[in-house]
């Protein structure tokens, strides 16, 4: 990214209408930036404007973004400086796609997903030099178009170039999201922070998916708390394997962590439950792959993960 150090973004566009999607839109509205909203589905779009984005419960707010649209392509005709990639990581490549048919040097692309390797989806199709990663903490879910859910939300959240030359942009970055109130930091660390998430969203989603069950039920069950441990257990062996740092007293971590996440429904489960696609392939399904790359057995996780893609295909 051609000088870095002097970007300063004003104009922000965010792909994906979902509850991650209006949530940093809401935030970078409250901000008093540019923001342009996309959504291919024109009833998530339809109150972003008017009457604004709804967040309720962790954060409470209304705000209106600037505009919306329903093609990435139109992004380009109100040229952001910054576009957040926040819809399913399974449409990836469509998006990354429509994106190049517009991306210039300097355009920050920022993947604000859950899933392992989901900016590199991205660079593989627009290059390394704007791409970046962050790392999101808080619990969303819609509640109706432009209106979400937050059961709770622990900042800060966390932000890293792939390229060296796009440090400055991405520093300026997570400066905007803090000053808006969506305390963001830059980090050297990014692949740790998305596999110590991706293993709890490994060990969560899938089980609360294929069981109907909340977080805090699947976590206070007995015989489903064991499918559980042995998740994390196995994601742990597997990052390891990789020599991913996941830090000496992660699994206690995360045992605790999932222990007090409430008793909400995480994506995977509403995803089902609408009939979509979920994001397996970028969550259990990285963790088979890179468990092949170092012969590291994962059969809880191939086993979920054929479990979900069978209830998928109902």
């Amino acid at each position: 990214m051609s000088d870095a150090s002097n970007f300063s973004p004003q104009s922000f566009a965010v792909v994906g209408a979902g509850p991650v999607g209006c949530i940093v839109a809401c935030f970078l509205a409250k901000g008093g930036y540019e923001v342009t909203l996309c959504d291919v589905i024109p009833d998530l779009l339809a109150p972003a404007q008017d009457p604004g984005i709804i967040l309720e419960g962790a954060e409470n707010m209304q705000h209106k973004v600037t505009r919306t649209c329903t093609t990435v392509d139109e992004i380009a005709d109100y040229n952001p400086d910054v576009v957040f990639i926040t819809v399913k990581a399974n449409a990836l490549p469509l998006i990354a796609s429509a994106i190049e048919g517009f991306h210039k040097e300097g355009l920050a692309l920022v993947s604000w997903q859950n899933g392992i390797d989901t900016e590199l989806e991205l660079a593989k199709i627009l290059g390394r030099t704007d791409v970046m990663r962050a790392v999101v903490n808080y619990g969303c879910g819609l509640a109706g178009p432009a209106h979400v859910k937050i059961p709770f939300h622990h900042p800060p959240h966390y932000i890293q170039e792939l390229d060296p030359q796009s440090r400055d942009a991405a520093i300026a970055i997570a400066n905007v999201l803090s000053k808006c109130g969506l305390e963001t930091e830059h980090t050297d660390n990014i692949i740790s922070m998305v596999w110590r998430k991706s293993v709890m969203n490994a060990c969560m989603n899938p089980v609360c998916a294929v069981t109907g069950l909340t977080m805090s039920r699947a976590m206070n069950d007995p015989i489903v708390y064991q499918i559980v441990d042995a998740l994390v257990k196995e994601c742990i062996q597997v990052a390891r394997a990789n020599e991913i740092d996941l830090g000496w007293d992660f699994y206690p971590h995360a045992m605790e962590y999932m222990g007090n996440a409430g008793d909400h429904k995480p994506s995977m489960l509403m995803d089902i439950e609408a009939g979509r696609r979920t994001e397996i392939d970028f969550i259990n399904g990285k963790f088979v792959e890179y468990g092949a790359r170092t012969a590291t057995r994962t059969p809880y996780n191939q086993t979920l993960s054929a479990l979900v893609k069978g209830l998928e295909s109902i």
